[in-house]
């Protein structure tokens, strides 16, 4: 069993800051592979389902961000989880926009939400950092992460959250380097070739690109739809 964990605070606020980009990233794999309804437990939001055979626990914290490892203890002590089962989703201020990094281990660089769960259960859980960009100086940190993403900004964050989803099967194996792959395939694509390449089927293709020109079925667009019910 694994257990997935994005971070980011709870409520329509703070839905489209760039703090709640592992909120994100958590939707678009259930929504995407079929996970059972989001139901409250372990002090935050959870989801059931099933990745290449394997079964995966999504988890969002609604502790807010600095208590994150409450919830991440929580649901570990139910299921007799290891850290090296856990992998956390979360912002990442020290990479590109649109980049995405796993790491095994290590510190928490200051990400109070790292910070919470390491205090918890230790720093040997790996991480998904997902890359939001420096707004250039220390002090305008707080006021950057907790405002919500520009409009320049969704198309890549679209890609970068198809490339999650296409990936998380390879994830939940363990294996992060064709985890990697699909979501460098989805942001920075090949190049297309002289040679026509074999028609895709409705399942390999993923999302409707038509879907995404207008905006459908994006993460933007599926929380307004969220928040609107």
């Amino acid at each position: 069993m694994r257990l997935f964990v994005g971070l980011g605070n709870p409520g329509a606020k703070y839905a489209m800051n760039r703090h709640n980009i592992g909120f994100m990233a958590v939707d678009r794999i259930a929504d995407d592979h079929g996970f059972a309804p989001w139901r409250a437990r372990f002090h935050g939001q959870v989801s059931e389902g099933m990745l290449d055979g394997e079964k995966v626990l999504l988890l969002k914290p609604e502790t807010f961000m600095n208590r994150s490892g409450q919830a991440v203890a929580a649901a570990m002590r139910f299921y007799k989880l290891s850290p090296a089962q856990v992998t956390v989703f979360h912002d990442e201020l020290d990479l590109a926009p649109g980049k995405c990094r796993v790491k095994q281990g290590g510190g928490h660089a200051g990400h109070n939400g790292l910070r919470s769960i390491h205090d918890h259960i230790g720093a040997d859980y790996a991480r998904v950092r997902l890359g939001i960009g420096h707004p250039g100086h220390k002090d305008r940190v707080s006021g950057y992460v907790l405002s919500d993403f520009a409009k320049a900004d969704r198309d890549w964050l679209d890609d970068l959250m198809r490339g999650i989803s296409d990936g998380a099967p390879a994830l939940a194996r363990g294996d992060s380097a064709r985890f990697l792959n699909a979501v460098a395939l989805r942001v920075a694509p090949p190049r297309a070739s002289s040679t026509p390449a074999p028609k895709e089927s409705a399942s390999e293709a993923g999302p409707d690109p038509v879907a995404k020109a207008q905006g459908r079925g994006g993460p933007f667009q599926k929380l307004a739809e969220r928040f609107r019910r």
